[in-house]
């Protein structure tokens, strides 16, 4: 191998074809795969693979000699703080690791990372890859909502045929407010437009955007929600968007919205949350994250018949891995021509 070459390192599982596809993006580089440091993916794009119970001590150092030995990383380690704090302790020459999370901005934070650390090492995330199988599970809860789709499935499990119809509220001609206008949120607003919706979106920076009426400030949220028919919550989960969703803002919506979140679980105050479920004025909730996950089997979300749980994994499709190394393969274009990355992480706040 030449010195010259950048050495990039696979840490996750991957597929052969798809290990050639990046090692077919420039002859200046080496890719570096080891499958026995992995256990056997269970699905397309499974990054934690079948389980066989944690690495032994001597295994785990065998794995992060491997995923620290390169100039370039594919994949946090192990999933983990701890292990994408590790690669980057030791290995000195480790310049730059692609995240196949779009929330990585967590991990990089959570791992505790020092200045120097932060200053050497550049972590781009997976933003974008994971936007369209969210946008859709984000309007299925809004039609869920819509179409009382709890009082359908309780009816259907009675064997009863209600002779009194209920209208119902259409998503043509309401209001959707998307609380983040990155990729996601984007995608959540082509949709939302195209089935009819008036689109309201709230961003850190307000700037005109396509597909929505207004883009407001994170400072006229509560002005904002008092609009909306329905809530979606893209935010990651950073210190400044610790429970932004509270009592007082839910209390600021309308009676009977509909709150989906495809962020992250620590964005809403749950309890705030289940109180407003409770007593009607949040009509009904799409959730794919949590404060705590797995979801603790006494939460009273489970017992909620107009609240969805998804397990945290709406943003999994059949398309996923291809679409993660195709990022990958495009940063690492642009890494060995001097270019700007795409999907760079502030260390410190994690955006």
């Amino acid at each position: 191998m030449s010195q010259d070459k950048l050495r990039v390192v696979i840490g996750v599982p991957m597929g052969e074809d798809l290990r050639q596809q990046v090692a077919e993006v420039d002859p200046r580089i080496d890719v570096i795969y080891d499958e026995t440091l992995f256990p056997w993916p269970r699905y397309v794009g499974d990054h934690h693979g079948t389980p066989a119970g944690e690495r032994s001590d001597s295994e785990r150092d065998r794995f992060y000699d491997y995923v620290s030995s390169g100039d370039a990383l594919y994949g946090i380690p192990e999933l983990r703080p701890s292990g994408l704090r590790r690669a980057i302790e030791q290995g000195p020459q480790l310049r730059w690791v692609q995240a196949t999370q779009a929330g990585a901005g967590a991990f990089v934070v959570a791992a505790k990372l020092d200045a120097g650390q932060g200053d050497r090492v550049t972590i781009t995330t997976a933003a974008g890859v994971h936007a369209i199988p969210l946008a859709e599970f984000a309007i299925f809860g809004m039609l869920a909502g819509s179409q009382e789709l709890a009082r359908l499935q309780r009816q259907q499990r009675a064997h009863e045929w209600v002779a009194e119809r209920k209208p119902k509220v259409r998503l043509d001609g309401a209001t959707c407010l998307i609380i983040g206008m990155g990729e996601i949120g984007k995608a959540i607003a082509s949709r939302a437009e195209a089935m009819g919706m008036r689109v309201l979106g709230i961003k850190r920076r307000p700037e005109q955007m396509e597909n929505v009426e207004r883009v407001g400030s994170l400072d006229e949220l509560s002005s904002m929600v008092a609009e909306a028919d329905h809530v979606v919550i893209t935010l990651p989960g950073t210190e400044q968007t610790q429970h932004l969703v509270d009592a007082e803002l839910i209390a600021a919506m309308k009676e009977g919205v509909t709150i989906v979140n495809v962020g992250r679980g620590s964005v809403i105050d749950e309890a705030a949350l289940v109180d407003a479920l409770r007593s009607g004025h949040v009509a009904s909730a799409a959730l794919d994250v949590f404060e705590r996950e797995p979801l603790p089997a006494d939460s009273p979300l489970w017992d909620l018949e107009q609240v969805i749980v998804s397990p945290h994994d709406a943003a999994l499709d059949v398309d996923e891995e291809r679409r993660c190394v195709e990022l990958f393969a495009d940063n690492l274009r642009r890494y060995l021509d001097g270019d700007d990355l795409r999907n760079v992480v502030d260390v410190a706040s994690g955006y």
